[in-house]
């Protein structure tokens, strides 16, 4: 018989490990809209109202893509088109997955150098405003690819409330005035000082779109002819001409949306689908998440100096692959396997202390054997039968190249400068490229945007996206670990102040409020630069998170106009 006092020590053991053991968390209970069968999440309340409204009508979650993405375009102009492109994620009721690329893309026209002098210097100006900025549009192709494959419902009955919204008209938001203010002069100036955009506008100014009406149903009554050939094109590529600008009718008749593979991967017990290159958000989400997964973050705590450190490197590293290695998938060798190997992963990793900051300049993209706008939006979509879709679109800058169609009644991309006008040089959003995202006829250009779904126990549990040029990829994932690592309400979750680092500029970016001197000054002293200015928002991320009771709760991002809409 054993003694007494071994059995009891044994038990002492067995009750001190058991009490280590974590429970799993709670789920948070729900900050933000709950609907119970299906719901839209977009920039604007009458984008979600239009596509729940189809959704409660008997279409499925494709159908409301289409319609909400054509009410951006109307209540939305900042970042909404008709002249620009995105990417989609989708997930079906059955769990099957992919994606499609409706990528803009460089005109037939194009070179290597258009953009540079004599000299070999990036011109200021001709990549970002203006006729010579725009690459060849791709949204229209982009949703009527996905109606075809998908949709339920006639597209004319999807697109009849999106043109009567263009037709009434919408009333100006408070925030959309100060836009309106804020662009006014560059608009102006690149339209000539005549527009019939209504950039004089004020709060609560109820504002028509005529000409815009007019373009919508052509595509409605035509599909993608409407847009792509006929009346609209012979106007759109002879106005874009007329300015200086390279996109010609044989550009717009090639023009073809692509299905692609999306990245997945596994975070901890997370499935994450994302969207791959010519986005490069799936990859350096991937890498991030990959390089945090070995640490225990929710110990670590939310936004604590030692979250935002192992962040901060991860993003630091990823950024650096990111700018180097990936490019569009159809004219470059992007080595994948390699870059998203665990044990590339790990080795990147390797020279990551707490003790200190590792210096940009120290980080180059990583030693592979080989044989993206501010002004984005983003809508999520979940369906009653549970079909999610996670679209993210753009016109890149604000209001894009800020030439404005008035025949068609639509702002014009400037999509070219996201590709690397010289290789080494920074574009807007101070991202530096290489030569796998130079510029060449046909090409797509490299983006950031992140359209993403993920699941839990193998089922749907979040729809996540975001605008934010170079920060998207760090908002969406901020996005996710806060609603896994640290539990948060998906509202919540998209609610939180939010930071950010790309490598390159050294600058670990923070938002205005929710991060206090005594944190910033821990990092400084381990050789952190922080920014001094006052930073702007980072991302407008719209989120949607399926409940353990099969309800839906929206994270509508309170940093804009944002709304969640369902029922």
């Amino acid at each position: 018989m054993k003694p007494v006092r071994f059995v009891l020590l044994k038990t002492l053991i067995l009750l001190f490990f058991l009490s280590c053991k974590s429970e799993p968390l709670k789920p948070a209970k729900p900050t933000g809209v709950v609907v119970e069968k299906a719901m839209v999440v977009s920039a604007r309340e009458e984008a979600s109202t239009i596509g729940a409204t189809i959704l409660k009508q008997g279409g499925n979650a494709f159908d409301a893509m289409v319609a909400t993405e054509l009410a951006l375009v109307v209540s939305y102009p900042f970042a909404g088109n008709v002249g620009g492109g995105g990417f989609m994620v989708y997930r079906k009721a059955d769990g099957s997955i992919g994606a499609l690329d409706y990528r803009e893309k460089a005109p037939l026209a194009a070179t290597k150098d258009m953009y540079l002098d004599s000299l070999g210097n990036v011109i200021p100006g001709m990549s970002t405003k203006g006729a010579t900025a725009v690459g060849v549009p791709g949204t229209v192709a982009g949703i009527i690819e996905v109606h075809k494959k998908f949709g339920s419902m006639p597209l004319e009955t999807i697109l009849e409330p999106v043109i009567a919204l263009a037709d009434e008209g919408v009333i100006i938001t408070e925030k959309q005035a100060e836009r309106f203010k804020n662009y006014k002069d560059i608009i102006l100036e690149v339209n000539d000082s005549v527009t019939t955009f209504p950039i004089g506008c004020e709060a609560g100014d109820l504002v028509k779109f005529p000409a815009l009406a007019n373009t919508l149903r052509r595509i409605a009554e035509e599909g993608r002819d409407g847009f792509y050939k006929g009346e609209t094109a012979k106007v759109l590529a002879s106005f874009i001409q007329e300015k200086g600008g390279f996109v010609t009718e044989e550009d717009l008749a090639q023009y073809e949306a692509q299905w692609r593979q999306p990245i997945v991967f596994d975070y901890k017990d997370l499935h994450i689908i994302s969207m791959s290159p010519p986005s490069s958000g799936g990859v350096t989400m991937n890498q991030i998440l990959k390089m945090m997964e070995p640490y225990d973050v929710a110990k670590f705590g939310h936004n604590s100096e030692k979250t935002i450190q192992l962040f901060t490197e991860a993003a630091r590293r990823a950024y650096a692959d990111r700018n180097y290695w990936l490019g569009d998938p159809d004219f470059v060798n992007i080595p994948l396997d390699e870059l998203l190997s665990d044990a590339y992963l790990k080795e990147r990793m390797e020279d990551f202390s707490f003790d200190k900051a590792t210096k940009s300049e120290d980080v180059r993209e990583g030693n592979i054997q080989m044989a993206e706008s501010m002004e984005t939006t983003h809508y999520s979509i979940v369906d009653a039968e549970g079909n999610a879709v996670s679209v993210t679109t753009t016109l890149n800058g604000a209001y894009g190249s800020k030439l404005y169609c008035d025949e068609l009644g639509f702002f014009l991309n400037n999509e070219m400068d996201d590709f690397s006008a010289k290789a080494g040089v920074p574009n807007m959003f101070g991202l530096v490229g290489a030569e796998a995202n130079s510029i060449a006829p046909g090409k797509r250009m490299l983006s950031s945007m992140t359209p993403t779904i993920v699941e839990k126990e193998g089922k749907l549990w979040m729809v996540v996206g975001t605008p934010g040029g170079s920060t998207i990829i760090t908002a969406v994932t901020q996005t996710i670990l806060n609603g896994y690592e640290f539990n948060m309400s998906m509202q919540d979750a998209v609610s939180a102040p939010r930071f950010h680092h790309q490598w390159l500029p050294d600058m670990v970016v923070f938002e205005p409020k929710g991060f206090s001197e005594e944190l910033k000054g821990g990092l400084k002293s381990k050789g952190y630069h922080i920014n001094e200015d006052r930073t702007p928002i980072i991302g407008k991320v719209d989120a949607i998170r399926v409940l353990p009771d099969g309800s839906l709760e929206g994270g509508a991002d309170p940093r804009g106009d944002d709304t969640a809409v369902g029922f």
